[in-house]
């Protein structure tokens, strides 16, 4: 019998970071990003039911990341969307080019431009279409990745996966915790060696370099250090769904609400 977590494939797909004139910045938010987030995001209540939606055959990350920032914002709502994989590979298709059935397109996604392609397309799930908000963060601003995880549901952010990183043992599953300090017998440890990745920040158990951060990425939650996600990420921004947004006092107050509503209008004028 096939041991199914060995038979996994983890795949990756996101691209190198990139800017877009005009792109939504959550510079604009002052005062939601300004503020000091929770010393402590507990959310081990909260099941966010993250899904693989295809990231072990395709290196639709970009996609799956989307699909699964909605179900994590549903889940704090107390319900959850039923997203499906064949949903979240139609919108890799229409955000990177993919064609489904040619291996040669699967090639990954730029994150800013599969986030233009939601807000202005929208993300397909079953029985309707959503529309995020979204802009994007300075990615060495901890405090406001923080602020958006505590507020916005979830961070998406672009991250280099080293090679030892993507280690697993013998029954197929990855460390239990990823940290700079890794085994030799890991692999590389060097930032991108293995490429990049889209995946959520969830909560945390603190804010020092050695606390724990939660990850949603391939179906399941990751264990990180804040060290860790430092010396990896490369972008960070956040999504915000009018529709699903749960009520708190976490979330941006209405005078920010209005400044990313207005950056994400004078965007899409500019792509349209």
């Amino acid at each position: 019998m096939i041991n199914r977590k060995l038979a996994q494939i983890r795949k990756l797909g996101c691209r190198p970071a990139e800017h877009r004139p005009g792109q939504p910045s959550m510079s604009a938010l002052r005062g939601f990003m300004a503020r000091q987030a929770p010393a402590r995001l507990d959310r081990s209540h909260i099941d966010p039911a993250p899904l693989l939606l295809g990231n072990d055959m395709l290196g639709d990350c970009t996609s799956a990341g989307i699909g699964n920032h909605i179900r994590a914002t549903s889940a704090l709502g107390g319900f959850q969307t039923d997203i499906t994989t064949a949903q979240a590979v139609a919108f890799y298709a229409r955000s990177t080019g993919y064609v489904p059935g040619n291996p040669g397109t699967d090639r990954g996604g730029v994150e800013v431009d599969v986030l233009t392609a939601a807000l202005r397309d929208g993300y397909a799930v079953t029985n309707q279409a959503l529309f995020p908000l979204w802009g994007s963060a300075d990615p060495g601003d901890l405090n406001g990745v923080r602020n958006i995880m505590a507020g916005l549901s979830a961070a998406y952010l672009g991250v280099q996966l080293a090679e030892a990183d993507m280690w697993q043992d013998e029954t197929g599953t990855l460390a239990l915790v990823w940290d700079t300090d890794t085994p030799a017998g890991h692999g590389d440890p060097t930032p991108g060696s293995a490429g990049g990745h889209c995946l959520l920040g969830w909560d945390y158990t603190g804010t020092a370099d050695t606390d724990i951060v939660t990850l949603l990425t391939w179906g399941a939650k990751q264990r990180a250090t804040w060290r860790w996600l430092r010396s990896r990420v490369m972008e960070a921004h956040a999504l915000a769904w009018r529709q699903l947004q749960p009520a708190t006092g976490l979330g941006p107050s209405g005078q920010d609400w209005d400044a990313l509503i207005t950056a994400n209008d004078a965007y899409l004028r500019g792509v349209a």
